[in-house]
């Protein structure tokens, strides 16, 4: 691994640290569930969505993406709001690489794809240690959610792996078994050295103009809904394909096929 790789790994880390530290950065699974579908669903039926998943138990795909749908909205017109920035604590964007106006956008991403994971089927993301540490099994999991958002092929595969292997056992949390099991350790280092690269201020200024073109010239951490909007619809679009939103439980053979192939 290069200097550069080593820099741009470890600047993530601390980006991700800091994010899952602030208020509000760590989405409880079972009071979002309530909260998402409770205008639209009986106490019964969330109860079951809660023990497994909302596909599970029944809820209508419909309903399912009107909670994501919801949720994207929400984050999306906070990010894209300066008064949002004047909540957070100022040590956050201390960081060298990270400009005050792309706080923002990563802390909202770290709770928009823990709420899209459980809107689609995923047990709890975030366990805290003893120590009151995050594991860095934890963190590279939610690499890959944010990953899908910045477009990394590579995220992708990871998500859908854990898909496979988690829906032959529906649990309300994560399994603590290592990602190495699931063959995914290494696509998740990938990814977060990919991120790190493009959260300096040159690296994500280019990814924005070829993500927008028509304001290519944008300057480095001007962060608009449409580019905050965009990488949540992926990662919502993906989630929703994947076997988890689909009530698809597959037995251990199937799981094993999937992961020797």
């Amino acid at each position: 691994m290069g200097d550069e790789e080593l820099v741009a790994e470890s600047s993530w880390n601390k980006v991700l640290d800091l994010a899952l530290k602030m208020p509000g950065a760590r989405v409880d699974r079972e009071s979002f569930l309530r909260a998402a579908f409770a205008p639209h669903i009986d106490k019964e039926t969330i109860n079951k969505a809660i023990e497994t998943n909302p596909a599970n138990a029944g809820i209508p795909a419909a309903t399912v993406k009107r909670a994501a749908q919801a949720s994207i909205k929400w984050h999306k017109a906070a990010v894209s709001s300066a008064s949002a920035i004047a909540g957070l604590p100022g040590k956050w964007w201390m960081l060298a690489t990270i400009p005050a106006d792309l706080t923002q956008y990563f802390y909202h991403s770290v709770v928009v794809s823990q709420k899209l994971a459980y809107i689609y089927g995923w047990p709890a993301l975030v366990e805290i240690q003893e120590s009151g540490e995050i594991d860095e099994e934890t963190k590279l999991t939610l690499m890959l959610f944010i990953g899908v958002m910045f477009g990394a092929q590579m995220a992708q595969e990871g998500l859908t792996k854990l898909s496979v292997a988690f829906a032959t056992q529906l649990t309300k949390t994560l399994p603590r078994a290592p990602l190495t099991k699931y063959a995914v350790y290494q696509l998740a280092k990938q990814v977060a050295k990919w991120v790190g690269v493009k959260i300096t201020k040159k690296k994500f200024a280019e990814w924005v103009g070829r993500a927008i073109p028509l304001v290519g010239g944008l300057v480095a951490g001007s962060i608009t809904w449409y580019l905050f909007n965009k990488g949540a619809g992926q990662l919502a679009n993906h989630l929703e394909s994947l076997p988890l939103a689909q009530n698809r439980t597959l037995d251990a053979n199937a799981y094993n096929r999937f992961f020797t192939t």
